[in-house]
Parts: C-alpha cells; structure tokens; sequence
C-alpha cells in the first residue's frame, strides 16, 4: 500500500512516482542519518581545518526548492554554529556574483542539488573557484551520476556526501530529496555528537509516519472545495518550509491554483490582500512559547475576518487553535519537547505535499508529469551561462 492504495490505482492517475516518494520520506530520514554515521570520521577530517578559521562564512545554496533547504536550515544553523552562515539561492549567486562572494572571506559553499546537473549549480561552484580566494565546496545531492558529484572526485577542496539512493526523485516534484539535504545540514551543525541526534530523527520518523497516515483522508476530501488560492505562513524555519510548501502546490497543480507565502508577522503587511473567499490559508504554528504567541494573534484576526477558510497545522493538541479554524491537523498527541521548531518541518511539509498530490488529482492533472508541454521542466532547461569576467 502507498498512501492508503495500491500502486496501480496511483499508476491509473499518472501519480504513483509522486506518491511513492512522498510516502517513503520517514524512512529517507533515518538512512540519511546513517550515511552521516558512516562519513562522520571522514567529513570531520574534511571540516576540521575550515572550522579554525574564526571568519568562515558559511552559505547554503541550490536552486529551487534545493534552494528553501538553506531557508529551512540556516536559521538553526545560524544558532548552532559560531560563523556567518546564509541562504543565497544558486540563481541569485550565478546572476550577480559580485554581489554574494567575498574575495578575501574564506567560504565554505554548501551546494543543495536532487541532480547535480542544473546550470546553476555547476555555475555557482565555477564562480565560486573564481571569485574567492580561499574557497570550500560540500556537496549535498541526490545522484551520484550528477556532475555536481563527479565534480568531488580528485579534488581535496571538495566533499561530496551522497543522500539515500531512493532521495533521488523520479517524479516531478521535491520531495524526498528536499527533506534529506535539510536534514544534512542541520546533522552538519552535531557532527561532534552525532549519536544525541538519533533519538530526534527517530521521533520525526515515527511521527512523519503516523501523521501521514491519520491526514490522508481529510486532505483528500479538503481540496475538493477546490479552493482556488493557497497562502502557506510560518515563521523563521518555518516560513522557508511555508516558502517550500507553495511551490509544491503551484507546481502540482500546474498553476490552476495560484499560491502565496510569507512569515507570520509580514503576511499583515500587504501580503494579506491576496485572502479572499477562495483562498486557503495554512499556518504551521511554532512549538516555541514566544513564536507562537504571533501565530495565534493571526488566527484569531482570520476567525474575526471571516474570508476564506484557515488550516492550521499544529505538533501537539491545542483546544484554542481548534476554537480559532476551520480546519486542524495535528502531528502526535503530546508536543516534541525541548526541539527547535525546524524539526517540526519534516512531519509538517508533508501536509503541503499531499494537498499538492491530491489537489492535483482532482483538477484532472498527472502529478508525475504535471507540465507534459516541457512549459516547465524536472531539470530546468533553457538556460546559458555567460562567461564572467
């Protein structure tokens, strides 16, 4: 059974890829540990003279949805690491690399890629060994026939650490991939004591898995009311997965729905025209006190406005925020304890990426291959990289 079916009644729907890989994501996490098990001797020896260096910056990047991992993953990293650590998407470094790399600042340039053969992702790298001095590459991606990991191979500046075989998307979508290289990085942040992370991923696995399985039938008859505008909200790590979770549904559903997001607190400022009474709004609530102070000011604003409908997506059981919604769904029975709210990412997106699969379905679109023109592409197509100077 996949998802509550048998594969060929997916298969029937042009969906059984997308579903396969959203479904097998709790098990992806828990190898994706183990590889890092494996590499962890090797991978500190390769970190272990960059993290002397006092003024290492650290950038995360990809293109895409590879870009929301460092959205997703920075803000933690940024708590646990005593360096500059950002986010800057591939497409950003490769069009204005004088605005993104120092010279003089010796880098480390972590590159988020399902394939490894996006344009940008090789680009980014090339402008990388150009434009700065002292520079250092580690590689999170998904296929080893990619040449983003062929790359590594004879290079003591680069470190390739491949995902799970099966995070290698087929389908159109991130899914298993996006979840496995943010996982990565925030693992990247505890190599020094790898083993008090296990019980996390443990718990983000059963629960992911336990999740999954309770939604699905309320998700299937939730877009139904096809709603013709989605607005996903977060805040801090969160808000990069709110960031995720819309390009999932727009991509789905072959932008038959249009989709927004923002924070929590930026969404009142302006933003917020786009809710009216076709619009679903999505709010991840934080598990963190103070965090989620915000998130349940905003709820209480949409219960007063009365326009759209409002899901929310809480860790734990909340009577208040039930009182507030229209919708509620809840990950485990008590909240993760002593977590930061990143964690809460992995069980969380798969909300998004089921109502993508199934809002999909019922407007009639394949999900495996949702843009059967080439209009948008798996491997993004179509573009030439100039020569910098």
């Amino acid at each position: 059974m996949i998802l509550g079916a048998e594969a060929s009644a997916w298969e029937t729907k042009g969906a059984l890829i997308t579903a396969k890989e959203i479904d097998q994501q709790p098990r992806l996490w828990g190898e994706t540990y183990e590889i890092f098990q494996r590499n962890q001797e090797e991978l500190k020896a390769f970190l272990a003279p960059l993290l002397e260096k006092k003024d290492l910056r650290i950038i995360v990047t990809g293109a895409g949805s590879s870009a929301f991992v460092g959205d997703m993953a920075v803000p933690y990293m940024r708590k646990h690491l005593s360096y500059t650590v950002e986010a800057i998407a591939t497409t950003d470094i490769v069009a204005n690399p004088v605005n993104y790399l120092k010279k003089d600042v010796p880098t480390l340039l972590i590159s988020c890629a399902r394939s490894g053969n996006s344009p940008e992702s090789i680009a980014a790298v090339d402008l990388a060994d150009q434009c700065v001095d002292e520079i250092y590459h580690l590689f999170f991606t998904c296929n080893k026939e990619g040449k983003l990991n062929q790359r590594a191979t004879g290079k003591n500046h680069i470190f390739s650490l491949l995902m799970p075989e099966d995070a290698n998307d087929q389908g159109f979508a991130m899914t298993g991939s996006l979840t496995s290289m943010t996982l990565s990085n925030l693992l990247l942040c505890h190599l020094d004591e790898l083993e008090t992370m296990k019980q996390t991923v443990s718990m983000i696995q059963e629960r992911g898995q336990a999740y999954k399985e309770r939604i699905l039938p309320s998700i299937e008859e939730l877009v139904k009311a096809h709603f013709a505008r989605y607005v996903y909200l977060g805040s801090s790590s969160l808000a990069g997965m709110a960031r995720e979770s819309a390009l999932k549904t727009l991509e789905l559903c072959a932008g038959d729905s249009t989709t927004h997001y923002d924070s929590v607190l930026g969404f009142r400022h302006g933003p917020k025209s786009v809710v009216n009474d076709e619009t679903l709004t999505i709010l991840y609530v934080a598990n963190d006190p103070y965090t989620q102070a915000y998130d349940v000011d905003l709820l209480k604003e949409f219960a007063a406005d009365k326009k759209g409908k409002v899901l929310a997506v809480t860790d734990a059981p909340d009577e208040q925020v039930s009182e507030l919604v229209d919708y509620h769904y809840v990950v485990g029975e008590a909240p993760m304890k002593d977590i930061d709210d990143v964690f809460l990412s992995f069980p969380y997106l798969l909300t998004a990426q089921l109502i993508a699969l199934f809002n999909s379905l019922a407007i009639g679109i394949t999900p495996d291959n949702p843009s059967p023109t080439g209009f948008v592409n798996r491997v993004v197509q179509g573009v030439h990289i100039y020569p910098y100077k």
